[in-house]
């Protein structure tokens, strides 16, 4: 098992078969979809189906979603981390996307902000990016405060699949002077 990065509070680590009880609680929460577009997992089964998928951009693009363990429980919370987007959003085709998921008893206590924190560091300091992006859908507050936390800044608005999302980036550089 490879561990990507260390925070003070959480563990980001690939995601195991073994997470999937975790998984499955966290992507079966109609409340977890409410700005993703699509609908929650119904079975344990396509819960073990996301799970491949993700171990397989591990092996293809050298990084994925990755589980957000808490250090003092060893709970799986969610997830967060970065993935090499392949196909074309807002105009853009193979670019690195942070994100983050996590289970809805876990929100509201900085987890997110902490892991994707996490994340952009090591798109940064481990696989050496220029720039990293990331979407979201207007309506999702939450989810822009992480953002903008985190350094990224606001680019524009766009549609995706007649939803408005913001869309977001940060480069290398804005992200060296934020460390200074």
């Amino acid at each position: 098992m490879k561990v990507f990065a260390e925070t003070d509070r959480l563990i980001l680590r690939e995601i195991l078969l073994s997470d999937k009880d975790g998984m499955y609680e966290l992507d079966n929460d109609p409340l977890v979809h409410k700005y993703l577009g699509n609908q929650p997992v119904s079975s344990i089964t396509q819960t073990e189906e996301a799970i491949a998928f993700i171990r397989k951009q591990y092996i293809d693009n050298g990084t994925g979603r990755l589980a957000v363990i808490k250090k003092d429980t060893a709970e799986f919370i969610g997830w967060a981390g970065l993935k090499l987007v392949r196909g074309s959003y807002n105009n853009h085709t193979n670019y690195y996307e942070v994100g983050y998921r996590f289970i809805q008893r876990f929100w509201g206590k900085g987890y997110a902000t902490e892991a994707a924190q996490a994340s952009l560091d090591y798109g940064f300091d481990g696989l050496k990016l220029h720039e990293i992006y990331a979407m979201a859908d207007t309506g999702n507050t939450a989810s822009k405060i992480v953002l903008e936390k985190i350094g990224l800044r606001y680019i524009e608005k766009f549609d995706l699949d007649g939803d408005e999302h913001d869309w977001f980036k940060i480069t290398r550089e804005e992200w060296e002077n934020r460390k200074l």
